[in-house]
């Protein structure tokens, strides 16, 4: 047995016996700041190599695009829609999806779609193990969709890969579950920092979709995992932004009606997106051909709409850029964003491998721009900035469509890294976030996929009550309790004829002659004990336990309940500190229950306001 005495800082268990002595000096495992600072270094490790890898995938896409669109050898990072193959381009994608299909088919079908749904379902059903060859399949595969113009980003397959290399580590190593999700997560976020050069929304990302927890044991691998990777980046990809935007006037205070407009346009634009792309799937499901061809018949699609507009082809960081920086007409806004959601929900949903962020960043922010352009046909005196506005859009819609809405705040300020920007996103992301949570209450775009397998995930978070109240709080000081030299036939009888100081509980505790804890008889106890003596002439101090478990009045619930849990009991004595044999009172569940019950009164029982007074 294991006690957490977390309220005094004593870490040390104890038992209470017959005599009343402590029992202790007993530990699972290393203390916890030992296994914490393990961690961080494995993080800082992980860290490194998801910079690496990011740096890897960058060129094996910019090798791919070279090759197949312009046929030269050479790993230059540059969009597809440059090139002059004419008609041929829309059988370039064809042979990418082809080979994704046969990588999805015959190596893992994991490597299929953006990637943070899988890393997700690893944590929550596969106790953060992902196999070793998706680290290895999903970067490649993804590289081959993306270098052959699918109409999608980098960052998902990183962040899936970063999660396996740190899924793979707690795997190596001797970690526990919750470890080895604070390394998975610590790929993730390096990962999606070293994606972007955006280390705090990689960090928050991370806590919002993966660890749904705030703990310091898994922030400070994060941050450090985050960090690394981004100076990783740094060296080997640059030291500024992703998107290189000029100054913007965000309008603020003057266009704040015009960003609440936004807010619901981009609610609804989440929204639609996100059913539109569960629908396409659904339709490719309902195809009378092998699952292996569905990614080429989708990328035959992307190919015929990359012939008529280019800009949907690859990865699209340049057109993006184009938008923030309003360098693009009202007409070319519309078509790319149309025509890009179109190729990505085609791509996507035909379940070939690549990142969602990139493509939907584009569409969104094509779509910013087009609302303070068509605002400032209507009111000129407006004057709004459609850069301003498209880069609004581009983290509102994806936070709203992911429900990671504080990621993608920061995740915008990051890529301007202007103060002035944060005003608008906070609002217009929160707008977005709300319409997209009455219209789609139970998923999201990262979690329909798992909804429709049965798995539901809570993604709001909220203090545990059992975290917030003590043990004297629920306990109860009716102590149900016999005298040691009581015989079991006696305390049978008492039961049997509902003695109402022992028929309501399941365990009672034995006292002795001083009124001190000797040990604990259950009913349980009392049967066995008349199975082999049916006279009842066993004394309950002999049929019972002497060792038992006990917790105290300033104890966590939470600590109190995980020794029910860990020992097996369904009550506990409430033990005075200072004299441990000293019974004050006893804890069973009803008193846990007691707990979540205050807990819902909390959340859901109105009190009287002062208004009633008058």
């Amino acid at each position: 047995m294991v006690e957490n005495r977390r309220s005094t800082g004593d870490s040390r268990p104890a038992t209470i016996g017959a005599s009343g002595a402590q029992i202790g000096d007993v530990r699972l495992g290393e203390p916890a700041h030992f296994r914490m600072v393990l961690v961080s270094f494995l993080a800082a490790g992980i860290g490194l190599l998801a910079g690496l890898i990011a740096f890897v995938l960058y060129n094996l896409i910019g090798l791919f695009t070279n090759i197949f669109f312009y046929h030269r050898f050479s790993t230059a990072f540059l969009s597809a829609r440059h090139n002059q193959l004419g008609l041929w381009v829309i059988l370039i994608p064809v042979i990418g999806g082809i080979v994704v299909g046969f990588m999805a088919k015959y190596g893992s079908s994991k490597i299929k779609g953006h990637g943070i749904p899988e890393a997700m379902e690893a944590v929550l059903i596969n106790r953060s193990r992902i196999e070793p060859r998706v680290a290895l399949l999903k970067p490649i595969s993804a590289a081959i969709a993306i270098g052959t113009g699918g109409p999608f980003g980098a960052e998902g397959p990183i962040i899936q890969t970063g999660g396996a290399i740190g899924s793979l580590v707690g795997q190596v190593l001797h970690t526990t579950a919750s470890e080895r999700k604070v390394l998975l997560a610590c790929g993730a976020a390096a990962g999606m920092s070293a994606t972007f050069n955006t280390p705090i929304a990689g960090v928050i990302l991370a806590i919002e979709l993966l660890l749904f927890e705030f703990k310091a044991r898994s922030f400070i691998p994060l941050v450090i995992a985050s960090t690394l990777a981004t100076a990783v980046h740094m060296q080997l990809l640059g030291v500024g932004p992703m998107f290189k935007v000029t100054a913007m006037d965000f309008g603020i205070p003057h266009a704040l009606p015009f960003y609440l407009i936004l807010g619901l346009v981009c609610g609804l634009a989440a929204v639609g997106f996100s059913k539109l792309l569960y629908w396409t799937e659904d339709q490719f499901e309902k195809l009378p051909v092998d699952e292996l061809w569905w990614p080429a018949i989708g990328a035959l699609g992307l190919g015929i709409i990359g012939y008529f507009v280019p800009r949907v082809l690859g990865v699209g960081y340049d057109t993006i850029g184009d938008i923030l920086n309003a360098n693009l007409a009202w007409k070319i806004l519309i078509v790319v964003m149309v025509a890009k959601a179109v190729a990505l929900v085609i791509s996507l949903g035909s379940g070939t491998s690549g990142g969602l962020l990139a493509p939907m960043f584009m569409s969104s922010a094509a779509l910013g721009g087009i609302f303070a352009m068509g605002i400032d046909r209507i009111f000129p005196a407006a004057n709004l900035s459609a850069g301003a506005f498209a880069l609004v859009a581009m983290g509102a819609v994806f936070g709203a469509a992911s429900r990671a809405t504080f990621s993608f705040i920061i995740f915008a300020f990051e890529i301007t890294r202007d103060y002035n920007s944060v005003l608008p996103l906070m609002l217009v992301s929160v707008i977005a976030d709300g319409i997209a949570m009455l219209l789609m209450p139970r998923a999201s775009i990262m979690t329909e996929k798992l909804a429709r397998r049965g798995l539901h995930i809570h993604q709001e978070y909220e203090a545990d009550v059992l975290h917030q109240m003590m043990v004297s709080e629920t306990m109860d000081k009716d102590v149900p309790k016999v005298p040691a030299d009581m015989k079991v036939g006696e305390l049978a009888d008492r039961i049997a004829r509902r003695d109402p100081e022992v028929c309501h509980h399941q365990g009672m505790l034995i006292l002795d002659s001083e009124g001190k804890l000797v040990g604990v008889i259950t009913r349980g106890d009392v049967v066995r004990a008349l199975d082999k003596d049916p006279s009842g002439e066993v004394s309950v101090l002999d049929a019972g336990t002497a060792d038992v478990v006990v917790t105290y009045p300033n104890e966590l619930l939470h600590d109190a309940s995980a020794k029910m849990l860990r020992n097996s009991v369904g009550r506990l004595p409430v033990v005075d500190r200072d004299d441990p044999r000293r019974v004050v009172g006893y804890l069973g569940r009803p008193g846990i229950m007691a707990a979540r019950l205050r807990g819902l009164e909390d959340e859901h029982v109105r009190e009287p306001g002062w208004i009633r007074r008058f």
